[in-house]
């Protein structure tokens, strides 16, 4: 039998790539808005949207062509000297917050280090923590990147064995148990570092008044409250972040994905003026953090947030969303749905098969969806998806449901 060239792509890049992703067995050649389409010709609607990278689509035409003129006039001067679309960045990327200053990175990973480093600092030079003595509490089920220290706090399995020894000064409590957090808060606490929703633990929301309870419990200790927006975060929920929900301004943002629009990395810290102004020159940096190609993206991501539009439509869609899933709660097939906004983990009863089997399914179907933790399955389409596609796509859910087991 002549091998498609999907398979023969496939077999490629298994022979000659590391194995630290399984991905469906699909492969993309063209995208543009909600839809994608394969190397066979085949379309299929994106129901996952790069993890919230791609909030505003494939192919935006606004953010390709701020790309497109950036790209004709310089991408890249490294921090040794400063270029014409960094300042406008920061105090943008500032306003959009409600924060002073910025410290721009590339990857999610990179942005969570950079909270960690710069918590500490401010624990060390600001609140008085002896050298060497701070500690950050953690949630459990937390995703916050696979770097080693990172993973030295997580609670998976899969990221965390065989990567040890594992950075120290963390402190895991259950997510959502705002009384185990006080308990673990001491006078070396320094932060405390949680998803306002967990996207990877399967889009868990917390409890009500839980990020308030945090909120209130960081201020009596004099601690700082980090929020990992990186997939909650630039209009998936419905909010520009999801510490909006409960009315929530943390100390200390982490963005990502989002920010680069799907066409470039970028990331930042976004926090105050104390905060952020504990470093000095040569303690942190990026040879490719805040430059001119991301900077000029990420400036064209923020003038789309600034309207509320991209919200509106997260909520609008997500209340839809939630009530189509809603329904299928209860049927045999789907044992809880969970979310905000356009965001959504949806946990199917093992006996009508995996998440990942269920993926496939929905694949076969022209429906890209991924699985987490085993019989989980999360559905974040591209906020520019219209209700039209987003039905359609629920259809093939539902047919992919009645059909099993």
């Amino acid at each position: 039998m002549t091998e498609t060239r999907t398979e023969a792509l496939i077999s490629s890049a298994d022979a000659h790539s590391a194995h630290n992703y399984h991905p469906l067995p699909v492969v993309v050649a063209t995208a543009e808005g909600a839809w994608m389409t394969d190397v066979e010709g085949r379309r299929y609607l994106d129901m996952l949207a790069g993890y919230s990278a791609l909030n505003f689509g494939h192919g935006n035409r606004r953010l390709i062509d701020a790309a497109k003129a950036q790209l004709e006039r310089v991408t890249l001067t490294s921090r040794a000297f400063h270029h014409d679309r960094f300042a406008e960045f920061c105090t943008r990327l500032a306003a959009l917050c409600g924060m002073e200053m910025v410290l721009p990175m590339n990857t999610g990973a990179e942005a969570v280090e950079t909270a960690v480093k710069t918590a500490r600092k401010w624990g060390y030079k600001v609140k008085g923590v002896p050298d060497g003595q701070a500690r950050i509490v953690v949630a459990s089920d937390n995703f916050h990147g696979r770097t080693t220290t990172i993973v030295s706090f997580s609670t998976d399995p899969e990221a965390r064995a065989d990567f040890g020894p594992y950075t120290p000064g963390f402190d895991i409590v259950p997510y959502g148990d705002l009384a185990a957090m006080a308990a673990a808060v001491t006078d070396e606490t320094v932060a405390v570092l949680i998803e306002p929703i967990q996207g990877e633990a399967g889009v868990l929301v917390p409890p009500p008044g839980y990020l308030a309870g945090v909120r209130e419990l960081t201020r009596e200790r004099n601690v700082l409250f980090i929020a990992d927006e990186i997939q909650s975060g630039l209009g998936r929920t419905g909010k520009t972040f999801a510490c909006e929900h409960e009315g929530v301004v943390p100390d200390m943002y982490i963005l990502g994905k989002a920010l680069g629009g799907g066409v470039v990395p970028v990331s930042a810290v976004v926090s105050s003026a104390e905060v952020l102004g504990v470093y000095r020159p040569g303690e942190h940096g990026s040879t490719f953090g805040g430059n001119p190609l991301a900077c000029a993206v990420a400036l064209e991501v923020i003038a789309m947030l600034e309207t509320g539009e991209y919200q509106q439509k997260a909520t609008e869609l997500g209340d839809h969303l939630h009530r189509e899933l809603g329904l299928l709660v209860g049927g045999g097939a789907v044992r809880e749905v969970r979310g905000r906004g356009l965001w959504a983990g949806v946990d199917i009863d093992p006996s009508y098969g995996t998440g990942r089997e269920i993926s496939e399914k929905l694949m076969d179907l022209g429906v890209l969806v991924k699985d987490t933790h085993g019989s989980t399955i999360r559905i974040a389409p591209p906020l520019v998806i219209s209700k039209e596609d987003l039905d359609w796509g629920l259809d093939q859910l539902r047919a992919v449901l009645s059909a099993a087991p």
